[in-house]
């Protein structure tokens, strides 16, 4: 009778697991866009002195996109979040009309800056296959690059990554976590030249 038990416990245990794998493994892995901000990290006299640039271009970036995406300061750099469903139709990767003008204005605030560079990630929810949600990923990221190219960022700033559904910011047991998770997220960062402008 014991065996029997600890045999339907084990099985138990082993369904559990195959079917939350997914979403398990996902939040093993590290944020891209908190890892980029944190890699770059000075610390230091030279620190305070970018932390102090990034909260003026931080503040100019949560007045001009307003509830577009959601402004952060972290360490030394600046994390901004745009729900896709804001910028995107439901499985589409071309961007809205509506809200190039918010990636527009952006991007003016990116050019009057120019000592910083950034790290552009594509996420989605787990719906649908590993290889199409990692696709439709990096195409959600590459539009908002090239939409920032376009109205003139320069593209040696910029790197680009699709993630797919392996980095979600909450767990995919809902649809409005599943929606939280289909994002794009940009990494702004103090370049070479900012460092060495700051003392590094």
């Amino acid at each position: 009778m014991n065996r029997i038990i600890l045999t339907s416990i084990i099985l138990v245990a082993l369904l559990a697991g195959c079917t939350s794998s997914r979403a398990t493994k996902a939040k093993k892995n590290d944020n891209a866009v908190l890892s980029s901000i944190m890699d770059e990290t000075v610390g230091g006299q030279a620190g305070v002195v970018i932390s102090g640039k990034m909260d003026v271009q931080a503040k100019k970036m949560e007045a001009d996109l307003g509830k577009t995406a959601k402004v952060e300061r972290i360490g030394e750099g600046i994390k901004l979040t745009f729900n896709t469903q804001l910028l995107f139709d439901f499985n589409k990767t071309e961007l809205k009309e509506a809200n190039k003008a918010d990636l527009l204005k952006l991007a003016e605030t990116l050019k009057q800056n120019p000592e910083t560079d950034m790290l552009i990630v594509g996420h989605t929810d787990d719906t649908g296959t590993e290889a199409s949600n990692v696709d439709l990923s990096e195409k959600r990221a590459n539009a908002v690059a090239n939409q920032l190219i376009s109205a003139g960022v320069d593209i040696k700033r910029m790197k680009i990554q699709g993630w797919g559904e392996s980095q979600p910011s909450v767990l995919n047991d809902s649809e409005k976590n599943r929606s939280q998770n289909r994002r794009v997220e940009i990494a702004i960062f103090a370049n070479a030249k900012m460092k060495k402008e700051a003392g590094l």
